[in-house]
């Protein structure tokens, strides 16, 4: 049985997470476990996003391989673990057609979600991207769900082609356009590193706010802010950096028989004063 949840609760951090979208230039990081989302929202972070790729690993699953299900029990689970908004990489909507995107989305929206994301990517190598008139449409589902919830969730819009083996920029300019007027709150094109090509984004959704992914050094967060960025996430980053060091200091104990990767490891009480929270008062 699903413990309902505290509609109150969702609502005063989703009103939290709206209005942040309305000045500055801020992060959002991607955890992948509770672990790593409480030790975000301890560093301070004040909004946190998840990861689609980073939790499917922890179920030893790839990317894009999770059931809908299992991503519903997570994002409960994850908004559950926290205070801070929580933004649901929702990946497609576990569905092609829009009836279905706009169904999932009106469950995922009682997880205790404050955003969530569409995408607009197949999974199809050689149709890498929905047509354009489908995925408006998938975004316009999304919005109606939302809107008939009542939780005033905050809808992404996700255009996928430059990690999707279509980067072209004015195509990705048309998609978050349409999808603006879909009734997006916030657009995302994943991939896009060139200062130009951003710069060109935040004109052509302008008032709306855009994200933008940041998994290497290309940039910073004050040159991303003179862009017009409002918004920046890791994607599975943080996750790929944790399963590095443990690569790393494995590979070393099982080829070298040697345990120097041991030496950047956090303490125990460290991780134990991230992770704990104090318990509810009876």
């Amino acid at each position: 049985m699903t413990t309902p949840i505290d509609t109150s609760r969702q609502t005063d951090r989703t009103k939290t997470f709206r209005q942040m979208h309305d000045r500055g230039c801020w992060v959002i990081p991607n955890p992948w476990d509770v672990g790593s989302a409480r030790l975000l929202e301890q560093m301070g972070f004040r909004a946190l996003a998840s990861t689609s790729s980073g939790f499917a690993w922890t179920i030893g699953r790839r990317d894009n391989h999770i059931t809908l299900d299992q991503c519903l029990d997570w994002l409960r689970t994850l908004c559950a673990s926290v205070d801070v908004p929580v933004n649901a990489d929702f990946e497609g909507g576990f569905a092609i057609a829009p009836a279905e995107v706009g169904a999932n989305v009106g469950r995922a929206v009682q997880t205790g979600v404050s955003g969530l994301s569409i995408e607009d990517s197949t999974g199809n190598a050689s149709e890498p991207l929905f047509d354009r008139t489908l995925a408006v449409e998938r975004v316009k589902a999304a919005r109606r769900a939302i809107d008939d919830s009542g939780t005033g969730v905050l809808l992404t819009g996700r255009s996928e082609g430059f990690i999707a083996g279509r980067p072209d920029l004015d195509e990705t300019i048309r998609r978050l356009t349409a999808y603006a007027d879909a009734g997006a709150d916030c657009l995302y094109a994943p991939g896009i590193k060139s200062p130009s090509d951003i710069s060109a984004i935040v004109k052509a959704v302008a008032p709306k706010p855009v994200n933008v992914l940041v998994s290497g050094s290309f940039t910073t967060v004050s040159e991303l802010a003179e862009l017009g960025v409002r918004r920046i996430s890791v994607g599975g980053a943080l996750a790929r950096v944790a399963w590095g060091a443990v690569f790393k200091a494995a590979r070393e104990i099982h080829e070298l028989g040697t345990f120097s990767g041991f030496s950047s490891a956090a303490t125990s009480g460290e991780i134990e004063g991230a992770v704990s929270r104090p318990r509810p008062s009876s």
